[in-house]
């Protein structure tokens, strides 16, 4: 099976101003709609409701037509106001079963959601609410600090939930690399996260190297 590839907006790591950063993000979009990346995270926190739903309409826009699909990030009033393809949960928020049953009673059908996680617990208490797939993070870097045991940690996740009749998917984030990211796809990891592995090269040339094309 293919790796799920999922990129994690942050249009504040583009340069000049907020028209400039935002034009940028939604090139990234289209790129990544192009190169077949299975899923897009908009995680731009700092924005407003409103802020966020009319970034995430121009999204759409741009992703009409694609495979590719958006979820956006904690804001389940966004995700459903503007059509998104699902949520991405944090850790500690909601669980994928609560947030399945809101989408349901707004009459949005079959939902992807994604749950962050930080251990073994998170990864069971994500499963069994029933999320379509967890990341776990992080795996060698978390705000500049490298991680030793995250590898580790991930492996031995990935075997635990390997024995499961339909294990979940587990996608590796935090310090990815094109390099170590076959290190976590060897784990066992079902696919990688990224911020900067998608935002700062041609998502064409890591689409093709993480699936060996």
């Amino acid at each position: 099976m293919l790796p799920l590839l999922y990129y994690i907006t942050d249009r504040r790591q583009f340069p000049g101003g907020e028209k400039e950063q935002e034009r940028r993000l939604l090139a990234k979009i289209a790129e990544c709609a192009a190169a077949e990346v299975d899923f897009i995270q908009l995680r731009e926190k700092d924005l407003s409701a409103r802020g966020m739903e009319a970034l995430a309409l121009s999204a759409l826009t741009v992703l009409d037509q694609s495979r590719t699909r958006l979820l956006i990030n904690s804001r389940i009033d966004v995700a459903l106001a503007c059509g998104a393809h699902g949520i991405h949960l944090p850790a500690n928020h909601l669980s994928a079963s609560e947030v399945r049953s809101i989408f349901s009673r707004a009459r949005v059908r079959a939902p992807f959601i994604a749950v962050s996680a930080h251990s073994l617990a998170e990864i069971d208490s994500a499963e069994s609410h029933g999320a379509d797939f967890a990341v776990f993070a992080p795996v060698f870097e978390k705000n500049g600090k490298a991680n030793t045991s995250g590898l580790e940690e991930l492996k031995q996740i990935c075997h635990r939930l390997a024995s499961a009749a339909s294990p979940m998917p587990v996608l590796a984030l935090g310090g990815i690399t094109l390099e170590n990211a076959r290190l976590c796809l060897k784990a066992g990891a079902s696919g990688i996260a990224a911020i900067r592995l998608f935002q700062e090269n041609e998502v064409r040339r890591i689409v093709a190297a993480l699936l060996d094309r």
